[in-house]
């Protein structure tokens, strides 16, 4: 049944072809099942969710479950939803022009129960793509019972001139004419009570009644649904008997692992540009990327229960692309690399992603945004160096790995980096500190200049961010490293952000 014109065009010619109906649950079982033997990859592009909620997904199909996604945002819930129908057949027979795409060995719709009198086996048959098997709404206040299940059509009662007793005179709406596929309701809880009580008969009973008529027309799809916890309190709530009728729920989850949202973010975002700068991005910014959005999911200043979606990461690396690819297009470079600037100049993508709390609006999104960025660097810093504060107190002997670093800036000098300088400006204005190339060498494994730079740089605001040197940014754009203590006595850091 592969080629379009072997496909059987009347009711006669398909059921002599062999041809048995099936339910839309029972053909995605089958094809989980077979997916499964085969050992493909079920959700690609689904990154850290194997052993947690891909497998919850497998077992919903497999029981033939009605299923609600519920998380918080950005953790994929829609694109999951929207994949669901590479489960379905790739065609499927249903009688020609049926609005709600009627089985053809047994038509349930008014007009299609008439047609299939009239005709017998020469009933036409159509074929339906799995494209328009799969149907999807975005739950707001302003969705009606009209907009889902459907209405009388006084046009179309008044244009064939039947009365409004006539089944015919029914409009369908979109639950009706998602029949035989996958229809799927993004944010549940939005969705007004009184219209959620009209998908109880749906889920259990498998049937519409539309304006009292005295009809049943029983609906054969699987229904899916999103939703975000904090909506349970803020904006709406899933009605009791509605959540019972759902039979599972998926909780999903942010990755687990820095690992997991790198890939994520590499995957989502879009960092090959074509101004003929090409940015090179090092793992230590990717990581360092990601931590910003860990330390933002466990931060005081910022509301938990709205959480920070994977979006800001992706939103985050673009940015720091950009920034770091008009920097290239103003020095001229071929090749640049991402610098701690480019992060600062990215913050528009942190301040706008996240939602904070009282205190964090006391503080300020921009001040919010920097402080993530601080405490991201601290904790990588703190993973890929040996422990800063030893360098201090009695416990200073142990940990010698930093002293020629402290006693250059102790000495009384200062390094000065400019945001616009070049590749090579930037690498010799960081090198003349003593010790500072060699841990970068072998800490973050960096060579060549174009990767020294930005390496010689984390370790800089590493050890600022634990105390140990003073920073101060430069009215003209870019930052100075000084000695704390000196800083502290002299009074010259009163403008830090830190």
């Amino acid at each position: 049944m592969s080629a379009h014109k072997d496909r059987p065009r009347t009711l006669g010619q398909l059921r002599a072809f062999g041809y048995r109906p099936r339910s839309v649950k029972d053909e995605l079982r089958a094809n989980v099942i077979a997916r499964i033997r085969a050992g493909k990859e079920l959700f690609p592009g689904i990154v850290g969710y194997e052993k947690t909620v891909i497998p919850q997904l497998e077992n919903a199909m497999l029981s033939r479950h009605d299923f609600i996604l519920l998380g918080l945002r950005g953790q994929a819930k829609t694109r999951i939803l929207r994949q669901l129908k590479s489960f379905l057949d790739d065609v499927i027979p249903v009688v020609d022009g049926c609005e709600i795409h009627d089985e053809p060995t047994a038509p349930t719709c008014a007009p299609c129960r008439r047609r299939a009198a009239e005709f017998g086996d020469e009933l036409p048959v159509a074929w339906v793509g799995r494209d328009a098997r799969y149907h999807e709404k975005l739950a707001t206040p302003d969705v009606s019972i009209a907009d889902l299940i459907g209405d009388i059509d006084p046009i179309k009662a008044a244009s064939r001139k039947l009365t409004f007793a006539d089944e015919e005179v029914i409009h369908y709406g979109l639950v009706p004419r998602t029949n035989r596929g996958i229809f799927a309701i993004n944010e549940l809880p939005d969705l007004q009570p009184r219209i959620q009580v009209g998908l109880l008969n749906i889920l259990e009973e498998k049937d519409v009644q539309i304006r009292g008529f005295p009809i049943r027309i029983p609906l054969d799809m699987l229904l899916v649904f999103s939703a975000n916890p904090e909506d349970y309190t803020n904006r709406g709530n899933i009605i009791t008997p509605l959540r019972d009728r759902i039979a599972s729920q998926i909780m999903t989850h942010y990755p687990l692992t820095i690992e997991d949202g790198m890939k994520i973010t590499d995957q989502e975002s879009w960092t090959t540009r074509d101004s003929g700068v090409v940015v090179e991005v090092p793992t230590m910014v990717k990581e360092l990327i990601e931590e910003i959005a860990v330390q933002a999911r466990a931060s005081e200043y910022v509301d938990q229960s709205s959480g920070v979606s994977a979006r800001m990461t992706i939103a985050l690396l673009e940015n720091v692309v950009s920034n770091a690819e008009r920097r290239g297009l103003r020095t001229s470079e071929s090749v640049v690399r991402p610098r701690l600037a480019d992060l600062q100049g990215a913050i528009a993508a942190i301040s706008g992603k996240v939602e904070l709390v009282y205190e964090g609006e006391q503080e300020g999104p921009t001040s919010v945004a920097r402080h993530l960025i601080g405490k991201a660097v601290k904790a990588l810093f703190a993973r890929r160096f040996p422990d800063a504060y030893k360098t201090r107190g009695k416990d200073a002997s142990t940990n010698a790995v930093y002293k020629p670093m402290v006693e250059w800036f102790a000495s009384g000098r200062t390094v000065e980096v400019s945001d616009e300088s070049t590749c090579a400006e930037f690498y010799d204005a960081l090198r003349a500190v003593n010790g500072l190339e060699a841990l970068a060498q072998k800490h973050l494994e960096a060579t060549g200049p174009a990767e020294l730079g930005p390496a010689m740089e984390f370790v800089l605001e590493g050890l600022h961010q634990h105390s140990i040197l003073s920073r101060e940014r430069l009215e003209g754009g870019g930052v100075s490293y000084r000695d704390m203590l000196k800083s502290m006595f002299s009074g010259f850091g009163k403008g830090e952000d830190d």
